[in-house]
């Protein structure tokens, strides 16, 4: 009987070709196994094999998409694979869109299941969870243990065409789909006894569960805006010209803190938007159109405002992750609590 034939996707870092520095590697394949897909190949057994590998850096896929997808899938189909593993990605946002990018690819043009694995907040999760399989993993490289029998197994299953269960009992990201399933009691019995069970406070899980939103409570008002020093801040991604602080695209690791004294207007030629989800064409013209410094030194200028801050802060909001921006928010809060801002313009796209 011949083995199952897999192929296997990864990033530049697990395809030990180097880390943020090689990011920008074009798409190339192995065979055989590398990295990860070491262990990948011994959990999946005698009757399946990872004929080769596809590697790709995190920053070309986000910057040439398309390419990357028609060169990745001409590489996959040449070698006439039953299955897709990519991953896992855990919370790595680039890596985890271009896994779910891939499978997504996979299936529609070769017609092939193909299955990933990262954590529940990286944005990949939100794009393709519908289309493909993604099971539940932890942020960091260090659940790569628990997660690759899992990965292996699954990846064995849809491949043989055996029936999946719900998400709870396979621990992949919930589909959306609905299905008639029979039940012994009543959907009016059954919300009663959860019902009952909330209010003795014992536990219970429901059947259709709602999405959690943080609640953050607004700051009180600034009382005296003649005296008050605010800053600006920006998930537009304007950025001084030639992008300094490599802030990525999409799906951003990182912010800037930029220099703003003595500068009344944003230049073009010498400040530039580095945001890969929207058309930059007016934001060059005028980067002022996002980050709008002109306006905030008029305000300033008349006494509107107290004084704007010496330095602004950017990022990109495209496809970050939550943990990510969480994180620059605190970092950000905090440093300009510690250097007496009052407040702060928040702008976007």
């Amino acid at each position: 009987m011949a083995k199952i034939k897999f192929i296997h996707y990864i990033n530049q870092f697990f395809g030990q070709i180097g880390g943020e520095d090689k990011a920008d590697q074009a798409p190339l394949i192995k065979e055989g196994v590398v990295g990860p897909g070491m262990a990948l190949q011994k959990l999946l057994g005698e009757d399946a094999e990872i004929v080769a590998t596809v590697i790709c850096g995190d920053t070309f896929f986000a910057e040439h998409t398309e390419k990357a997808i028609e060169d990745i899938v001409e590489m996959i189909k040449n070698y006439e694979p039953q299955g897709l593993i990519a991953g896992p990605a855990f919370n790595a946002g680039r890596y985890g869109i271009a896994c779910g990018a891939i499978c997504h690819a996979v299936q529609e043009r070769l017609k092939i299941p193909a299955i990933t694995a990262m954590y529940p907040e990286n944005p990949g999760v939100e794009l393709y969870h519908k289309q493909v399989y993604i099971l539940k993993t932890g942020n960091s490289a260090v659940a790569m243990r628990d997660i690759l029998p899992k990965l292996s197994t699954f990846a064995l299953r849809i491949v043989k065409g055996e029936p999946i269960g719900f998400p709870e009992e396979e621990g992949y990201i919930p589909q959306g789909i609905r299905v008639n399933v029979w039940a012994e009691k009543t959907g009016a019995v059954r919300g009663v006894d959860m019902l009952l069970k909330k209010l003795k406070g014992e536990p219970f899980i429901t059947e259709l569960p709602m999405p959690v939103f943080d609640r953050v409570s607004p700051a009180p008002a600034i009382e005296n805006m003649q005296e008050a020093v605010i800053a600006l801040v920006t998930s537009g991604g304007i950025v001084p010209k030639g992008n300094p602080d490599r802030i990525e695209s999409a799906n951003a690791s990182k912010f800037g803190r930029y220099s703003i004294e003595g500068i009344d207007d944003l230049v073009a030629g010498e400040f530039e938007t580095i945001h890969g989800g929207y058309d930059p064409v007016y934001a060059l013209e005028d980067p002022d159109r996002v980050l709008p410094l002109d306006a905030m030194r008029i305000l300033e200028k008349e006494g509107k405002i107290g004084k704007l801050y010496d330095f602004y802060y950017a990022t990109v909001g495209n496809t970050t992750a939550v943990s990510s921006a969480n994180r620059f928010g605190d970092e950000i809060g905090k440093e300009l609590l510690a250097n007496g801002v009052h407040g702060v313009i928040l702008t976007s796209t």
